[in-house]
Order: C-alpha cells, then sequence, then structure tokens
C-alpha cells in the first residue's frame, strides 16, 4: 500500500498527569498542622530541633520522626527590605525577606516579615506569625511575620 506523500496522520491529544503527589509522612503532618495553625519542627539526631521538619537527619542520612510543637513567635535574625515587590512577589505591599529563628527551633527559616517600612525592623527583634486568613496546608498559610511588641 503506498501513502500519498502529503497525507499526514493527526489525533488529538492532551498531556496530563492522572496523579497527585504525597507530600509523605513528616513533610504531610507539617503541612496539615500549618493549616490548623499549629507549628512542628523535628529533633534531629544530636538533639537539635529543625524547622521546617525534613525527613532524613542534614549529618547523618538517618530518618528523622521525633515532631517538636514549636512557639509561633521567634527572632527577626537577618533581612532585606524588597521596597516595590514584583507580581512573582506575590504581595502588593512592602515587606522583607528574612531569616526568623522560632523559639524552640535551632536554625532559622527565610519567610516574609511584614512591615510599614525598614524603620520597623531590627535583627534580634521579637516576631510572631500572622496567619493566612484561608489557609491550605502549605508553608503560605503562614501569610508572614509582624513585630511581636506591635511596633
Amino acid at each position: 500500500m503506498t501513502v500519498p506523500d502529503n497525507s499526514l496522520l493527526e489525533a488529538d491529544f492532551e498531556l496530563g498527569f492522572t496523579y497527585t503527589r504525597s507530600p509523605g509522612i513528616i513533610i504531610g503532618k507539617f503541612l496539615a498542622a500549618l493549616k490548623q495553625q499549629k507549628i512542628y519542627g523535628i529533633r534531629a539526631n544530636d538533639g537539635s530541633v529543625l524547622f521546617p521538619p525534613t525527613e532524613y537527619d542534614p549529618r547523618t542520612a538517618e530518618s528523622l520522626d521525633d515532631f517538636v510543637p514549636l512557639s509561633d513567635r521567634g527572632r527577626l535574625l537577618y533581612w532585606t527590605w524588597i521596597d516595590q515587590p514584583r507580581d512573582h512577589h506575590q504581595m502588593s505591599q512592602s515587606f522583607a525577606f528574612a531569616m526568623i529563628q522560632l523559639d524552640g527551633a535551632d536554625v532559622p527559616f527565610l519567610h516574609r516579615m511584614l512591615a510599614d517600612s525598614p524603620e520597623h525592623l531590627s535583627s534580634g527583634m521579637a516576631v510572631k506569625v500572622q496567619w493566612a486568613e484561608e489557609r491550605r496546608g502549605a508553608i503560605t498559610d503562614i501569610h508572614g511575620f509582624v513585630s511581636a511588641t506591635g511596633g
């Protein structure tokens, strides 16, 4: 059988993924807790508390499962001011990217610090979580951090 050179075979096709990724036991528990306005770290083999929790010890690669309840308060360690947020920042007002160390955790993590101006921020200041109005089990359930003293 001869097929003419100008004929094309066509079929409709839509690329899709028919599965949902599971975050696993450790990250799943952490995200579910955030939705309930609770914060957990995880104890590493050397006794330090990691936040956000990891599935494996960063030094020994052993599995971790000892969850530690953490405070919704902490300290602002370092920060950089974002005066004019861009679309990818998902913020309409100025804010700071900040390294926050929660009370009870031994390591800081990166999140948003919310303030009217950089003059309201100082390294070492006490901060607290500002929860998102609608939570869905994601790190963005923590909308950002604000001064714990209201200043």
